[in-house]
Order: C-alpha cells, then sequence, then structure tokens
C-alpha cells in the first residue's frame, strides 16, 4: 500500500490526498471530507448516511400482551362456564339449603 503522502484526491486528481474515508476506504483532499459524529468522512458517505437517519424506521407493534389479555378472557369465560354447569347440575334440594341439614344430621324445622 502506498503511503499517505503519494496519495491523491479522487475527485481531483491533482490535489494530495490528506485523509481516508472508513467508509468508503477512498483517499480525499480536504474539500471532499467533512467531519461527522468526530470522524473524518467524504461527502457521498456523509449523503448516504444522512438519507439513511431520513428514513422512518418502520415500528413493529408488539401483539404479545394483546394475545395475552384474551387468553386470560378465555380462560376466565372458561372457569366461569364450568363453575355455572356444576352448578347447574346440583339438585334444587342443594340450592334451597335444605340438603345441609340432611347431611349433617340436623332438625328439619
Amino acid at each position: 500500500m502506498t503511503p499517505l503522502a503519494q496519495q491523491r484526491c479522487l475527485h481531483h486528481a491533482t490535489r494530495e490526498a490528506v485523509a481516508r474515508c472508513p467508509e468508503c476506504a477512498q483517499f480525499f483532499c480536504r474539500e471532499c471530507i467533512t467531519e461527522h459524529d468526530e470522524r473524518i468522512i467524504c461527502a457521498s458517505c456523509l449523503k448516504k448516511i444522512a438519507q439513511a437517519a431520513a428514513k422512518p424506521a418502520r415500528r413493529r407493534v408488539n401483539l404479545w400482551p394483546v394475545v395475552q389479555v384474551a387468553a386470560g378472557l378465555v380462560v376466565a369465560l372458561l372457569v366461569f362456564h364450568t363453575i355455572g354447569r356444576v352448578l347447574l347440575t346440583m339438585p334444587d334440594s342443594f340450592h334451597d339449603g335444605t340438603m345441609w341439614t340432611h347431611l349433617v344430621g340436623g332438625s328439619d324445622e
């Protein structure tokens, strides 16, 4: 590799190169480079970085909390439905309170 002192600017063949762009690895003169984020970079690479930063980033919608809430509601619905079905299968005497008096041996009133 030739030393920097012998390199010429990519855009200006008569000018001596003073820096090498870390993005594209090309050599440039003082007029073709600029400082960006505390590093020396060429104008074309700076333009690419600016265009990439200007593009709106696509937001990814996080559906996991929605799925968790829906699953919780389905589980709650199934639990309460099952409890209701069990209560419906019990005899009427259980609901009236008369079954308890027969089970514990209490007196009939």
